[in-house]
């Protein structure tokens, strides 16, 4: 039976204390929304999901507008099964539809996936799961054959029945024809005024429509996200198994409780991260690499036996194989670093290629520039790439010496083997194989400094 799927993602949050969207809200370096799609995506449905969406409708739209789903507005938020309501109408009577919800990010295309193959055709299909303390969710009730007779309400829940530790987790399954039949028979007379999902165990028991429920593996996977110490306590989860993931392919961890993922990471073999290191966007480690601590990521791509030391910035950059950065290094996108150069502690580099056994070992800048092969680059020196309205280049051949506290005006050709005199500011191309100086003459004057 065809498959489609429905995200509930209208909701306010207000618990969250924020003017942003609840699904807006980022876990793992993704919106909360996101991860939902990235795991309906996995399960190949018929069509891409339809997310019912509306507190701050423009919001969401536009910084998730990259999505493939369908947006289906639910113009005033009048509870879960108004809003499914609004979405079914586009889904054909024979499709099975799948219900998840915005703010449950941590759901497993492993749990959904059992609770497709599972779930016969003509039933409602419900998640639930037992919780130590199931304070705040909706009860299942069970008969002495524990078949599932109807979903409780805490607050409207007996003493007895508030000891029961089975939880709904509200994701659903059922066709679209019987949800279009009962959905609208759905009241609102409770306290907030609102048609509840939940309401729909009771229309199937009453309409002898067996219910069939189904259990994830991690009882957290069901858990929805209400306000920031929710959040904060996914994001351990989530960065926890992250961890594990990649220790199984490999890697090394100092302190897997002290590391972020905040985007995709590939790793080779024997690679080790020390503590509080942060990934972010697209990043991919060769083998044997070292990552120091307090090290950023950023859509970065890394070659083997790549020793990045602590408290480096890496962003947008490709680093060679056998090359060193750091510590206290901050390498800019567009630049490349080539096989066995070093960058040391304080220098910073922008769209610039570094070339093979090349360095720049400290308290340099270089912008715009292209370095060959063995270059030396002394202490202070700084590629002055812009002139206010436009960026020019600095090339610099192979073997060349830069002496310490140099000036380099772009566009600007140094040739090979050239040697810059330390103290210089260059503004004219300097030739190979020659030193070229740039220095005021040096002389001294008799004076007295002032006494205070």
């Amino acid at each position: 039976m065809a498959l489609s799927v429905v995200i509930l993602a209208a909701g306010g949050g207000k618990r969250m204390q924020s003017s942003h969207p609840k699904i807006l809200h980022r876990l793992g370096g993704k919106a909360l929304l996101e991860h939902v799609v990235g795991t309906v995506q996995k399960l190949n449905p018929k069509e891409p999901p339809y997310v019912v969406y509306g507190h701050e409708g423009d919001k969401v739209r536009h910084a998730l507008c990259d999505l493939n789903v369908h947006w289906v507005l639910q113009q005033e938020q009048q509870g879960t099964g108004h809003a499914l309501l609004q979405a079914i109408k586009y889904i054909p009577d024979d499709h099975q539809v799948l219900i998840l919800y915005g703010d449950v990010p941590y759901i497993s295309y492993e749990t959904l996936s059992h609770f497709l193959a599972r779930t016969p055709a003509n039933t409602l299909g419900i998640i639930t799961t037992h919780l130590d303390n199931p304070t705040s969710f909706g009860r299942i009730i069970r008969d002495t054959n524990q078949t599932i007779l109807r979903i409780v309400e805490e607050r409207d829940a007996t003493v007895t029945e508030c000891l029961i530790k089975e939880i709904n987790s509200g994701i659903y399954l059922a066709k679209s024809g019987w949800l279009k039949t009962f959905l609208p028979e759905l009241r609102n007379d409770n306290m907030q005024k609102e048609y509840y999902l939940t309401d729909i165990v009771n229309c199937a028991v009453q309409n002898q429509l067996p219910v069939i429920s189904h259990e994830p593996e991690h009882p957290h996977e069901i858990l929805g996200i209400n306000n920031r110490v929710e959040l904060a306590r996914m994001e351990r989860i989530y960065q926890k198994k992250e961890a594990q993931r990649l220790m199984q392919q490999g890697v090394t961890f100092y302190d897997p409780d002290r590391f972020d993922l905040r985007g995709m990471l590939t790793v080779g073999q024997d690679v080790t991260i020390d503590i509080n290191v942060i990934i972010e966007g697209t990043v991919s480690i060769g083998n044997h690499c070292i990552i120091g601590p307090h090290v950023i990521l950023r859509n970065v791509l890394i070659g083997d036996h790549v020793e990045i030391k602590a408290h480096s910035i890496i962003d947008g950059a490709e680093l060679l194989e056998h090359c060193t950065v750091g510590p206290f290094a901050r390498v800019r996108p567009g630049t490349i670093i080539a096989a066995y150069a070093q960058i040391g502690n304080f220098v910073e580099i922008k769209n610039s290629f570094i070339g093979a056994y090349s360095k720049a070992h400290h308290l340099s800048y270089l912008g715009d520039s292209e370095l060959g092969e063995y270059v030396n680059i002394g202490a202070g020196t700084i590629t002055c790439n812009y002139d206010g309205v436009n960026k020019h280049k600095t090339v610099i051949g192979n073997n060349a010496f830069i002496g310490s506290n140099s000036a380099l005006v772009a566009p600007l050709s140094i040739g090979e083997n050239a040697t810059i005199g330390a103290g210089s500011t260059i503004n004219r191309d300097a030739p190979a194989d020659q030193l070229t100086l740039a220095r005021v003459k040096q002389r001294s004057i008799h004076w007295q400094r002032k006494k205070e």
